[in-house]
């Protein structure tokens, strides 16, 4: 047996535990540099933070404009203003977008460079400047993952940096911070958070040898990963429509906040599969928020790979509280599958790829895209060949999940 177990040097979670924000940054640095967005800087519990911050602090800057799926030029102006503060940590308050900028403001910081010099897995040479990372949404779980997602003007697809030496030193996990996050964002975060512990859970195995686990940054499920990611799934699927319909609902605040944090302690050791890998060039084309993609496409790439993963879908359906009392594997995951659909309704995903905007003709070339992402598309337990990932995208973009994806030799 060869595994690993990545995460901050200290994962803070619970209502309240904002307030040692600015102790654990003054214990990380004297000159910060706050990462966050022009909605956050002006609400209240935020602006709490940054004065507290002030007090504890010699410098703090504030950068403010990070916008979303993390544009190079936002890179470059926060590198800027990291260097205008001579910033020696730095503190990200926001969603994804904000805490995967800040990992990389913080690579660039210390070692220099462009963000393309680390794209890619295992780039990075060594700890970056530390970073103390609060979420204000429940979804991506980027305040305990080694993982930054940018998008590239010259790609048409978003890219990722990926090594351990980004995960978070400090996560504090807040979810009194959650409670003003609008309803959209609160279902597109969620079901993120939901398909990276079903993703994670339903993972390819893999053999290890003794250099992988520093080599390689997603290494496939492990037993380690299995009990976050059910943890997760079963606290997101009983909380996530509550916390859509009322953000103000605290047990389900809570519930999302524990269940994205342990699908990011999930996903970052398991990987993600098909569906974040097909929302990369999908996502890039339509511009459409990262969540709704992959949610659309959860179902599809599941129902594709049925077959060798029904027991792991069983399981699922039991965790995620349905009755499959007496259930064959494959009519528990079929249960599952079901219900899964009905949940993405419930809270405003849209069915098909045509929603969306995603031209038919274009379905090829994006299958052919995602199998270049290696990282994520070596996790999916079905075929992953070029055909195999367009039919899927054939299946999402008419509606039609009866389709079954034909293995290479039954073609």
């Amino acid at each position: 047996m060869l595994e690993t177990v990545r995460g901050p040097r200290q994962l803070i979670v619970g209502e309240g535990v904002a307030q040692n924000i600015p102790r654990v940054v003054a214990e990380c640095g004297s000159r910060v540099l706050i990462v966050t967005d022009r909605v956050l800087v002006g609400q209240p519990g935020v602006a709490e933070i940054v004065a507290a911050v002030r007090e504890k602090v010699d410098v703090v800057g504030v950068f403010a404009d990070a916008t979303p799926d993390v544009p190079l030029t936002d890179v470059a102006l926060g590198v800027s203003a990291a260097a205008e503060v001579d910033a020696d940590v730095i503190l990200a308050i926001g969603g994804g977008t904000v805490i995967d900028l800040a990992k990389i403001v913080g690579v660039i910081r210390r070692y220099g460079g462009t963000p393309r010099d680390y794209y890619g897995e295992s780039r990075v040479p060594g700890p970056s400047i530390p970073l103390v990372a609060v979420p204000t949404t429940s979804g991506t779980g980027s305040e305990l993952t080694p993982v930054s997602v940018l998008t590239d003007p010259d790609r048409a697809l978003k890219v990722g940096v990926s090594s351990v030496h980004i995960v978070p030193d400090f996560a504090i996990v807040d979810p009194e911070l959650t409670y003003s996050c609008p309803a959209t964002v609160t279902a597109y975060s969620g079901i993120d958070a939901f398909c990276h512990a079903v993703e994670s859970y339903t993972a390819r195995p893999r053999p290890h040898g003794p250099r992988d686990p520093v080599e390689q940054v997603f290494l496939g499920r492990n037993a380690i990963t299995d009990h976050y990611a059910l943890l997760a799934a079963e606290r997101i699927a009983r909380s996530l429509p509550r916390a859509v319909r009322d953000g103000g609902d605290k047990d389900a605040r809570a519930d999302m906040s524990y269940g994205s944090m342990l699908a990011g302690l999930a996903f970052s050791h398991a990987g993600n599969g098909a569906p974040h890998a097909l929302q990369y060039p999908i996502g890039a084309a339509t511009h459409t928020p990262h969540g709704l993609g992959v949610g659309l496409l959860l179902p599809y790439a599941l129902d594709a790979a049925k077959d060798a993963i029904s027991d792991r879908l069983a399981i699922l359906a039991g965790v995620c509280g349905l009755d499959v009392t007496g259930a064959s594997d494959a009519e528990a995951a079929d249960t599952f599958l079901t219900w899964l659909d009905g949940l993405l309704a419930d809270i405003g995903i849209p069915t098909t790829l045509a929603d969306i905007g995603v031209a038919r003709a274009d379905l090829p070339r994006f299958a052919e895209m995602a199998g270049g992402v290696t990282r994520l598309i070596q996790n999916h337990p079905g075929p992953t060949d070029t055909a195999s990932l367009t039919a899927i995208l054939e299946a999402a973009w008419s509606g039609d999940r009866t389709r079954r994806v034909l293995t290479p030799e039954q073609r």
